[in-house]
């Protein structure tokens, strides 16, 4: 009997001995309550406490933690959107006792006051301007939850807005005003290079013109040359310069009938071509130079006179 009775004592020594110790993991914190009031935080580590008469009540994590909040809101151009703001925030380690006993559920608290700014922020906004300072908003976000959260033993150390999700329609309508603009651009963009390409096209047949226009004129020059000299050889055997002139046509005339003839495919055909033909050219010729002469020596006399006249007035 008193063997049974040593082992009872044992049992409740060491079960008492065991509810003695108690271990507080790292980065969290243990709240300790003495008959359902509050005694103390302990850290993490090995502690002490009174058996029976302290127990730990509850944990609290110090790590840094994350809550997503998805906030619908109606923009100011009447366009709903899903807003996702993810806010980050830890346990003041001072602060342990507010944050255990003031809010039974922190997050909800959180996720109310999300709720209120994000619904106060955006409905200001454009869509477009939504996505162009989304940081604005996650701004007034943290300002917002600092201020509030602070009393309670909460840090909010950052606050993002993480995704903006418009209603399927506007997205659609978005794509769609972007593969516009694309569009357009690609359009300008091949305008350009089109004027471009008839401007430079344009610009190398001018200068084309330019060296042909430039090669006709010296290829003349030096036909005049040519002919130039062929009237003075032709002055040297005593034919004048109508004689001459009229020579060189008709050597021309069948030297480009000879050309012609050269050619295998050629269809062209010179009428007249007989002998007598250039023999009545070369005598049309002749006379319209002799008359010429005439009109020229006329009209040479009645200018003398004209001039006699008007010295004896």
């Amino acid at each position: 009997m008193s063997i049974i009775i040593y082992s009872i004592l044992g049992f409740l020594g060491f079960a008492l001995l065991f509810s003695t110790f108690f271990i507080v993991r790292q980065q969290s914190a243990a709240v300790v309550e003495r008959f359902g009031r509050f005694v103390g935080v302990r850290q993490s580590g090995l502690q002490i406490k009174i058996p029976i008469v302290d127990r730990v009540s509850g944990r609290v994590s110090l790590r840094v933690q994350q809550l997503d909040v998805v906030v619908e809101t109606k923009t100011k151009d009447d366009v709903f959107v899903k807003i996702k703001v993810s806010v980050q925030y830890k346990v003041i380690k001072d602060k342990v006792f507010d944050a255990f006993y003031k809010l039974d559920f922190p997050q909800d608290q959180i996720t109310s006051y999300v709720f209120d700014v994000v619904r106060a922020e955006v409905p200001k906004m454009i869509l477009d301007d939504v996505f162009e300072k989304k940081d604005d908003v996650a701004i007034a976000v943290k300002s917002e939850l600092n201020d509030s959260m602070l009393n309670y033993g909460f840090d909010i150390i950052k606050t993002l807005v993480t995704d903006i999700d418009p209603d399927a329609q506007v997205k659609d309508s978005m794509n769609r005003i972007n593969a516009s603009e694309r569009e357009k651009v690609a359009a300008q963009f091949e305008g350009d290079a089109q004027r471009i390409l008839i401007v430079e096209r344009a610009k190398a047949e001018a200068e084309s013109k330019r060296l042909q226009g430039q090669g006709i004129a010296d290829q003349r020059r030096e036909i005049a040359r040519g002919l130039e000299d062929s009237v003075k050889v032709l002055n040297g055997v005593n034919i004048n310069s109508q004689e001459a002139s009229a020579l060189i046509v008709v050597t021309q005339h069948y030297d480009t009938l000879q050309s012609v003839g050269s050619a295998s495919n050629s269809n062209l055909i010179l009428m007249p071509n007989s002998p007598q033909a250039g023999s009545e050219m070369l005598n049309n010729m002749v006379a319209s130079f002799t008359a010429s002469n005439q009109i020229g020596e006329a009209m040479k006399k009645q200018r003398e006179e004209g001039e006699n006249t008007k010295k004896s007035e």
